[in-house]
């Protein structure tokens, strides 16, 4: 039987677990990178220094993702957000030949005809970007502030479904998340697990 001690270090050892993310941790800085964007630009995360940058993993074939972009929930969060300062940047970690792949063509047409509002799309077939934020899903979101610091990461909010009925009454965690930062308040929610697809990385 465990004793008050033991149940506390439990406690703050599973706390201390789940404040890493994946390999990226909430409340440290988020780690630089560089990607393609669909225009053949180099993007660098330091160039968005100054500024809060969302991250958004998509793969335009995954239900979870067709959920939100089919609603225009994905939409509104970026518009949202966007008009608001935060860069968004959607990236596309799927291979060559695998489940979401595109050109920088593609990407920029689905863009078009959803009506979408990324800052920039960055494609990484090869999995560099996905793998060092260990990002699991599509979508798998991550919200850093303007110093560089990661604030939250996770699933986009609370209803891991790929029905758009499950919308209804949702709580959007990456909205809350920058409403809090937006205001100088701390975000109360930092780590979720994230639901949808999983990342197509090639092999």
């Amino acid at each position: 039987m465990l004793n008050k001690l033991g149940f506390t270090l439990i406690i703050i050892i599973t706390l201390s677990i789940a404040s890493i993310a994946n390999g990226v941790e909430v409340g440290k800085k988020a780690p630089g990178f560089k990607a393609v964007d669909t225009k053949g630009n180099i993007v660098s995360l330091s160039d968005f220094i100054g500024k809060p940058v969302v991250l958004e993993w998509t793969n335009h074939d995954c239900p979870y993702v067709r959920k939100h972009y089919t609603s225009g929930n994905m939409q509104r969060t970026q518009s949202t957000l966007t008009e608001e300062g935060v860069v968004w940047l959607s990236i596309i970690s799927s291979a060559e030949e695998e489940q979401g792949y595109v050109s920088g063509m593609e990407a920029d047409k689905l863009t078009a005809s959803r009506g979408a509002y990324p800052s920039n799309v960055l494609l990484d077939p090869k999995g560099n970007v996905g793998r060092l934020y260990a990002a699991r899903t599509t979508p798998h979101m991550f919200l850093i502030d303007e110093k560089g610091i990661l604030q939250y990461q996770g699933a986009i909010d609370d209803k891991p479904s790929a029905r758009p009925a499950s919308l209804k009454g949702a709580t959007n965690y990456v909205k809350a998340a920058w409403t809090s930062l937006k205001a100088g308040e701390k975000v109360s929610v930092t780590n979720t697990k994230p639901y949808g697809c999983s990342v197509k990385y090639g092999h």
